[in-house]
This record gives C-alpha cells, sequence and structure tokens, in this order.
C-alpha cells in the first residue's frame, strides 16, 4: 500500500487508475484476483513522472524559499528609503526615546495637552475636542477674508511632497487627508498668531469665545505649538498668509507673528519692547517692509523660528557635520565627563563671584578678574517644556548649532542643589514663579539626562577653561577661604585687626624680654 499526502499527486493516481482500468477491460478479460491485484499496484513509470512533475512545480524547501522572499522584500523597502536627499530633508522629528523614556514626568513635556499640529498626534482622543474649533476658525477666516476653499485645497496640494519629506518616517495619512490636516492646522495657527497681535474680535471673534480669546485656554496652546512632534513647514504658513494678504513678498511676516506670539514663553525677564511690537505689527499691512531678527536666515517650523529669535547676534558656531556629530572621541554621553564647570558653592570657595549681567541675551556668559556675569534667567512653568524640546531639536536636527544644549549643560553644572539655586537668585541671576529653589534645582538636573553633548564644541568650553584655571589656582582658593572666614563683615574685619596687633605687641615684647636679657642696661 503507497500512501499519498500531496493532494495534487493522489488526483494524479485516481487518474491513472481508471485509465489503466479502462484499458485492461477493453484488451482482456482478466480474473478478479489478478485484477484486484492491479489496481493497488503503482506504475513504476507513472509514478516516477509523476514525482518529478511535483519536484518541478515546488522547491525542495519551502520554509528557505518564503526567507528569501522576505529577505528580497526587506531590501527592496531599504532601497525605498535610502533615496538619495530623502534625509536631508527631514526636519520635523519624533522625540528619540532616550530622551523620553526617562520615568521623570519628561513625557508631558513633549505630548501635546490641548491641540494637535501635524500628523503625529493627530486623532488622538483627549485633543479631538479643537478640531470643531480648527473647522471653526476656517470657517470665520474663509467669510472674512471672502475666498474659497478651492483657493487654499490648489494651494496646499502643490506643497503636499515637499511638505511629506519634512516628517520622520512614514505617514499612514491619505493624499486627501493629509492635505486637509495641513490646511487645517495652518489656518489655526495663523488665526491664533495674528489674533494675539491684531485682536480677535477684529478678526471676526466673539468676546466670550471659548478658545479665540484671552484667556487660560491661550497658555496651553502656545505651549503645545512649541513641541518638536507638533509642527508644520513654515513654508506651509507662508503660502497661507500670502493668499490671505493677496501678495507672494508677504511671506516673513509668519515669522514676525511667530515671535510676538511665543514671546511670552522666552526665558528672558525683558519682554518684547514696545518699538519693537510697533515694528512687527506694522509689517502686517500691505505694502510695508517686513521687519524681523531673522530676515537674513529661513525658517523651518515655529519652534526653529523661535530658537534663532532666542540667539539672535548669537555665537557663530560651524554647523556639526555627520562624523562629528557621532565620534566618541568628541562627544560625550557619559555624565562624568560632561561636567564644564564646578557647582556654584564650590566656586564661590575658590573666591569666585557672581554677578548679573544687563543684557536680553540669557546665553551670553562671560568670565572676567574672576567674576562670572549671567544673564537674567526667567524660570516658568513653561521653561521645562521648551528648554527640552529646544535641546531635543538641536539632538535631531543635523545642520544647526548646539547653544542651547551647551547653556543648560552649563546651568546645570552650576546648579546642584537649593542653595545655589538660592545664591543666584541672591545675585539676581534667577528669577523663578516656582514653588520653591529645590523646584528650580530638581528642573535643571533633569534637562540634560542621557543628551549627548560635544564639550569640545561648545561656545560657553573658552568660558569655561577659564573658569576651572581660576578655580584651579591654589593662591585663589586661600584667598577667599581667608575671606569668607576673617573678612565677612565689618566686625569680623574689627576682630581680625585687632588680634593681628595684640599679635605684634606679643612679638615685641617678646623681643624685647629677650633683648634686655643679653644685653642688660648699664
Amino acid at each position: 500500500m503507497v500512501a499519498v499526502y500531496n493532494k495534487e499527486l493522489l488526483s494524479w493516481y485516481l487518474i491513472t487508475l481508471k485509465l489503466r482500468e479502462t484499458l485492461k477491460n477493453s484488451e482482456t478479460e482478466e480474473t478478479p484476483d489478478h485484477q484486484h491485484e492491479q489496481k493497488l499496484q503503482i506504475p513504476s513509470d507513472s509514478l516516477q513522472v509523476m514525482v518529478n512533475a511535483e519536484q518541478s512545480r515546488s522547491p525542495a524547501n519551502p520554509q528557505e524559499s518564503e526567507w528569501m522572499i522576505s529577505i528580497k522584500e526587506k531590501l527592496e523597502r531599504a532601497s525605498s528609503d535610502d533615496v538619495a536627499g530623502s534625509w536631508s530633508k527631514i526636519c520635523i522629528y519624533r522625540i528619540p526615546h532616550f530622551l523620553r523614556d526617562q520615568g521623570l514626568g519628561e513625557d508631558k513635556a513633549y505630548v501635546p495637552q490641548v491641540v494637535s499640529i501635524g500628523p503625529y498626534h493627530r486623532g488622538k482622543r483627549r485633543l479631538l475636542l479643537m478640531e470643531r474649533h480648527k473647522w471653526r476658525a476656517l470657517h470665520i477666516m474663509l467669510k472674512r477674508m471672502r475666498q474659497s476653499i478651492k483657493l487654499y485645497i490648489e494651494a496646499i496640494q502643490e506643497l503636499e511632497e515637499r511638505a511629506r519629506g519634512c516628517y520622520e518616517g512614514p505617514l499612514s495619512l491619505t493624499s486627501n487627508e493629509f492635505v486637509e490636516m495641513l490646511l487645517l492646522d495652518g489656518c489655526f495657527i495663523l488665526e491664533f498668531f495674528r489674533g494675539y497681535t491684531e485682536g480677535f474680535e477684529i478678526l471676526g471673534y466673539e468676546r466670550n469665545d471659548p478658545i479665540f480669546a484671552m484667556r487660560g485656554m491661550m497658555y496651553s496652546i502656545r505651549r503645545d505649538m512649541m513641541m518638536i512632534e507638533n509642527q508644520i513647514p513654515l513654508f506651509v504658513l507662508e503660502n497661507i498668509i500670502s493668499l490671505q494678504l493677496g501678495d507672494p513678498n508677504q511671506k516673513s511676516v509668519v515669522a514676525d507673528l511667530a515671535i510676538i506670539f511665543f514671546d511670552p514663553l522666552s526665558p528672558i525677564d525683558e519682554p518684547l519692547t514696545a518699538r519693537q511690537m510697533t515694528k512687527l505689527k506694522s509689517s502686517l499691512h500691505k505694502n510695508s517692509v517686513p521687519f524681523h531678527p531673522l530676515s537674513d536666515q529661513s525658517g523651518l517650523h515655529c519652534l526653529d523660528v523661535f530658537r534663532r529669535s532666542l540667539l539672535r547676534k548669537g555665537p557663530e558656531a560651524v554647523p556639526r557635520h555627520w562624523f562629528r556629530k557621532w565620534s566618541r572621541g568628541n562627544l560625550m554621553a557619559d555624565q562624568r565627563r560632561t561636567q564644564l564647570i564646578h557647582c556654584v558653592t564650590d566656586l564661590k570657595e575658590s573666591g569666585i563671584k557672581f554677578k548679573k549681567r544687563k543684557t536680553d541675551r540669557f546665553w551670553d556668559i562671560k568670565f572676567k578678574n574672576g567674576v562670572l556675569h549671567i544673564p537674567r534667567l526667567l524660570v516658568h512653568d513653561g521653561t521645562k517644556s521648551l528648554f527640552l524640546n529646544l535641546v531635543a531639536f538641536e539632538q535631531s536636527h543635523l545642520n544647526c548649532t548646539n547653544d542651547i544644549t551647551a547653556y543648560v549643560v552649563f546651568m546645570d553644572n552650576l546648579i546642584d542643589s537649593a542653595q545655589d539655586v538660592n545664591y543666584l537668585h541672591y545675585c539676581g541671576i534667577i528669577e523663578h514663579w516656582l514653588g520653591n529653589d529645590a523646584e528650580v534645582a530638581d528642573m535643571f538636573n533633569h534637562l540634560c539626562q542621557e543628551v549627548v553633548f560635544d564639550i569640545n564644541d561648545s561656545y560657553l568650553s573658552k568660558v569655561s577653561e577659564e573658569v576651572n584655571r581660576y578655580y584651579n589656582h591654589r593662591w585663589n582658593a586661600w584667598r577667599a577661604s581667608l575671606k569668607h572666614r576673617y573678612f565677612y563683615n565689618p566686625w569680623a574685619v574689627i576682630s581680625f585687626l585687632a588680634a593681628v596687633f595684640l599679635l605684634l605687641l606679643t612679638a615685641g615684647q617678646t623681643f624685647y624680654s629677650v633683648f634686655s636679657y643679653y644685653k642688660p642696661p648699664h
């Protein structure tokens, strides 16, 4: 008996038996026993032909074939991903897991809580409430401008491919969904920008509007718009504003509006002056010369524009290159090697003084003659989220400097405890609206965990070297110790001088006693 496991082979076998039986009956009449025996036999030549045909149709190892096919598919996918120039277009990144998964509550600083901008957080349940207000903003804008929605859709469709290239990783949105998302989010952002500058009532919103009004919701929306995962390309906003104003030369107005809108998040204690605000607002009118501090630069998105405005007239560092960015000789992820300087308490003991520097550039730190001049820094509820997203952007984007990261690392080194924050507050360097000094110290100590930082590629490296050189000089430490112990107030100085005077008197008395012993008076 032959056991046949293949269904196709069994079919061929039954057909062969049927044909053989028909041929036998037509030729000669055989005995029943012999006929039964012939039915059970399988012709060797027919079986061999069927086996060869089966082997030719199916490979020797089906599992290996499927494995090879999957490998080829993966290689084809990698080939499509490795398109020349595709990576250089990315400017809106997802937060790396090594920055997000720290277990310290930083995830809330990266994830929007009120409104989603862009595709990364689109469709999340807690953010769906704001979608109806996006449609309402689009409706009011079209009604105010007396324009057709078709005009904007056609303009955004032309930018779809370029806009998709700005995002990291493949997006699941269809072409229509992606264009709809860019139009809704872009108009929503611009309505907030213009309403904050010109007035929401002038744009057609009610005074008691739940969203588009100067209320508490404004702060949450502004904070969400500053997150790196919550961005749309700046050129999309520029094209929409050009259609609204009817002038393609007014694209730079978006940068002006962004600087005004995000100014309350700035860590600088001084807001924009009235003169700056007037110039920025005047740029919204037709036939006006656009004004903004980034006129000679191109922004990528709102976060990048605000970062550039914070670093205006900043240090011109050379953009990092790939081999420099990932060179293990230069980059330090090890916390033992990211120590630029010692903490405030240690520096005080070595005689270094701290003074507030009068400037609107919070990063502009100088060291001269034993005095560390640090600009005033305002720390509020949004400072942590702002710094975390700025650092994450600098960690992700290749063609930008690491100036914000360098400043945050420098301040992290300075501040180790609440006592350090208290002394900097006493010197007028740090002003904070948090609960206590310990919260400020905890914030700075957690800002740069797992951050890859190049010490040699920092604009503060020279300042750090000068501070460390002064700190390591023994005479400075001895002089500081003497001053700390004996000259910390006027009464201590008087006591020290009196002690020295008594010591001199005692020494003089001893000298004359010994002198009179060896040379008694005649």
